[in-house]
This record gives C-alpha cells, sequence and structure tokens, in this order.
C-alpha cells in the first residue's frame, strides 16, 4: 500500500492515475496573485495555519481530501470524501481569464446529483486540464463498468 502526499492509502490492487494538489491560496495563475498567494501562505504558516487540498484519482475510485492545521500541528478539520462513480454525471474543466486575457485559471471540476465540486488547479496549461479531466473520466468510467 502507497501513502500519497494527501496520506491516503491506496488498496492492494489499486493504482494511482492521478493526484491534483489543490490551489487553496492564489486566485489566478496571474504572476500577481501568486505571489499574493504565497505570502498569505507564508503568513499563515508563521501563525500557525496551513490548509491542504487534494484530489486524489486512482483506477477504481476518487477520493476528495481537505485538511485544516492550527498551531502548527493540530489538525482541527480532515474530511474525506469518496466520490461514487455512478453518481457523478458530469466532469469537465473551466478556464477562467484573469487580469485580462493573459493570465487564465483552469479548474477541474465535476457535477453529481448531490453537489458540485471544483478545484483550481495549479500551474497547468489547457493540455494539463484537458489531462486531468480525461483521467478524472477514466475513472470513473472504468468503476461503473
Amino acid at each position: 500500500m502507497a501513502t500519497l502526499a494527501s496520506g491516503v492509502k491506496l488498496a492492494d490492487g489499486e493504482n494511482l492515475v492521478m493526484e491534483i494538489e489543490a490551489e487553496l491560496w492564489a486566485t489566478s495563475s496571474n504572476p500577481i496573485s501568486q505571489l499574493l498567494g504565497g505570502l498569505s501562505r507564508v503568513f499563515s504558516k508563521i501563525l500557525g495555519f496551513k490548509k491542504k487540498g487534494y484530489w486524489v484519482i486512482t483506477d477504481k475510485r476518487v477520493i476528495e481530501v481537505s485538511t485544516q492545521i492550527n498551531c502548527w500541528c493540530i489538525t482541527t478539520d480532515r474530511h474525506v470524501k469518496f466520490v461514487l462513480p455512478s453518481s457523478v454525471k458530469e466532469i469537465g474543466y473551466t478556464k477562467t481569464p484573469t487580469c485580462g486575457l493573459f493570465c487564465p485559471v483552469y479548474y477541474l471540476y465535476y457535477e453529481s446529483f448531490t453537489q458540485r465540486s471544483a478545484v483550481q488547479l495549479k500551474g497547468t496549461d489547457e493540455t494539463g486540464a484537458a489531462k486531468a479531466a480525461d483521467a478524472f473520466y477514466a475513472a470513473i468510467s472504468h468503476a461503473n463498468i
């Protein structure tokens, strides 16, 4: 069993397709926004706050993980959600311009019968966003067979 950056342990016979770390600090891929997001992250770390989010896509399931750490080492909030393949209606990505048209930001999303989730992709382009959406779709469609 492999342990990933998200803390998820894969089951025997389960293969990792992709682990996506969510961009939770910067609001876009604009270099100024990235700088401000990085500064926010540093100040929060100095004050003892840290947050991380991941989507783990395997050949059998999709897992959403979000973690909030306070006082430098106390995990105060951790959510682990398994996405049921049969509940997913739509998977895709969106490209939103920021800072005019020069700094697009890409979001990977899925919509299910009960919710809609989206995650900002870190430092990617349209090819990377399409690859992530294809991997998500392959994991979901494989599990539905």
